[in-house]
Formats: C-alpha cells, structure tokens, sequence
C-alpha cells in the first residue's frame, strides 16, 4: 500500500464526519450525533479539504451548506456508509441478546407522560440496551437526525416507514365544572361559538369538526370556528388552562385522560366525536429498511405491552405484533 493510500485509509471518519454535516446543516448537531466537540468536527473538516485540496464546506455565521465538490463527495460515499452501518447492526444482532443504543424521538406531551415513564423498567430488564429520548414537537427527519424510532400521534404513518401500532387514540372536549357552572354547558357544535376556546397553535382559524352517528344513515357533521383567550403548540398547557377554568379545551385523550379519571375536568359534548384535528393512534415508526435490529424491536415489544390499554375506556389494542405495513424507502 502507498503512503498515499494509507493517508487516504486514516480520512474515513472525516468523510462520514462530512456526510453527517451535509445531513444535518449544523456543527453542534453532528458533534451530539458524534459525541465529539464542535470544535474537533471542524478540525476533521480542515483535515478532509487540506488532502483534497478544495473547500467542501461554505461556512456564514448563519448557515452551513457543501459546496459542489462536497455535495459529489457525500453522493458517492454515502451508500458506502449505509452499507457499513446495516452491516455492523446486523452482526451485533447475530448476538444473543439485543444491545446497543436506541435512539428514541417523540412529542413533548406524548413522550413525558407516556413514553418515559416506561423506560426506566426497560432499561433495568435490558442492561445492554442504552436508550437516548428526544423530546420535541418538531417532526424530525429520523434517517438524518439519526433516530431509529420515532413516536407519534397520527392517522397515517409514512408509506415509506415500517409503522406498530402501540394503541388506540381520540380526541375529548373537556372543561372544568367551574367553568361549565359559570358560563353554562353547550348542547351542540354551534354552541361553541359562544365559548372560551382553548385551541391548538396552527396556521390559520381553528375549526373544529364534530361527527354524531344516528341510528342509521350517514352520519351527522358540524364544525365550528373556535375562538377563545389562548392558543398554544402543546396539548399539557391546553389541559392546564382547561384544569385552571380558562375554557374549553380540545385535547387529545393521553392528556386528558387522567384528569378526567379524577374528575378535574369533564366530556363536553360526549354524543358528539371530535374528528380531524388529532390523530387516531399512536405509532412507533422507523424508516424502511430490510431488518429492525433487536434492540429496536425490544423497544418497540416494551412500549406496545406497556400502551396495550390505550389511555381511557374508548381506546382500542391492537391484535397483531407485526408492523401495520412497510413500502421501500425513497
């Protein structure tokens, strides 16, 4: 082997250093994903474009972006890498015991009260399993960031994502008795307009859509523009307002449920079914790929035992151990 080659055998890390960068746009998060400084990412960079002899990174005090000798660099070595990752878990899984570490994505809400709570008998029962657990309303983009599973509340997981079901989920209009007694108890939809709405923060108006089954026929549908004193991004503050009297409040039932159980707050309109804003199950999720490694799939077996009861009376279980259904990754 040349002097030369073997110079180019010691450059592996900063080229997946590279590649990492071209994912993720930003110094600190590759030196999280990498567990080195932001500082040592730089010095990896310098180090990859000294022995090419180009600049591969465009660096502003705002953005990070490659440049074209870059972006060529990470296109031709980037399935490279894959194929070494695949590789290196498949072997480790050969192993009799799953090991490893998990890196785990959910939403704020969903995640503090019912993902970590469980993670601490998960981790006792598998010592060998680490297990990291981001929290955050951003949806993330697992194959990028890093993440082998994601949780989350949804309708429809991906088609290009292995998708478990973990549990059944709806959304409840809850207020408090305080509120209800002062300001009365609406009979249908329409009387919401009247209301204190404690609404979700999206783009546009909240409307809020409700479905009542009849005896027969198709179903009944309203909606309404929800209006009210606040609006925010995360279901445990809309709960809180709701607990505080604020309103009335559409919540999705994981944080309702238990103050519900204890009488704090009350169904609004139980005859009617909020649909549409919500979704209607949680899933764990992870991008296609040939095989889920064991650590993963024990993850994935400890939440769905430990969500099987869904979080109040009208959630469902699901059957099946197997994903719902998986498509090739794009």
């Amino acid at each position: 082997m040349t002097t030369t080659d073997q110079r180019i055998d010691l450059l592996w890390p900063q080229v997946h250093t590279l590649t990492l960068l071209g994912q993720l746009a930003s110094f600190t998060q590759v030196a999280q994903r990498l567990g080195l400084s932001k500082a040592a990412v730089s010095q990896r960079i310098t180090e990859l474009e000294r022995a090419v002899g180009q600049p591969l990174v465009q660096r502003t005090t705002r953005s990070v972006r490659l440049t074209d000798a870059g972006r060529r660099l990470v296109e031709q070595t980037g399935e490279a890498f894959e194929l070494i990752a695949r590789s290196v878990v498949e072997a480790r899984d050969q192993a009799a015991q799953p090991r490893g570490l998990v890196r785990i994505t959910a939403p704020v809400a969903l995640g503090r009260q019912h993902v970590a709570p469980h993670l601490e008998a998960f981790v006792r029962a598998h010592p060998d399993i680490r297990v990291e657990l981001d929290l955050s309303d951003r949806l993330v983009t697992l194959a990028h960031e890093g993440f082998d599973l994601a949780v989350r509340h949804t309708s429809a997981p991906p088609e290009n994502h292995v998708a478990w079901k973990l549990c059944a989920s709806r959304a409840l209009l809850v207020a408090n008795r305080a509120y209800l007694k002062r300001q009365g108890t609406p009979k249908a939809p329409a009387d919401l307009a009247a209301h204190a709405c404690l609404t979700y923060l999206r783009p546009g108006p909240a409307v809020w859509q409700f479905e009542r089954h009849a005896q027969a026929g198709e179903p009944q549908r309203e909606s309404v523009v929800a209006q009210g004193p606040l609006r925010a991004g995360n279901s445990e503050v809309l709960r809180d307002a709701a607990l505080a009297g604020l309103g009335i409040a559409l919540l999705p039932d994981f944080s309702a449920a238990a103050a519900l159980r204890a009488g704090k707050l009350r169904e609004v309109l139980p005859d009617w079914r909020p649909v549409g804003f919500f979704g209607d199950a949680v899933y764990a999720m992870r991008p296609w790929s040939p095989g889920t490694p064991k650590a993963v799939q024990a993850v994935v077996a400890h939440l769905r035992a430990a969500l099987a009861g869904g979080f109040g009376e009208a959630s469902l279980q699901s059957s099946s151990d197997e994903p719902e259904g998986h498509h090739a990754a794009r």
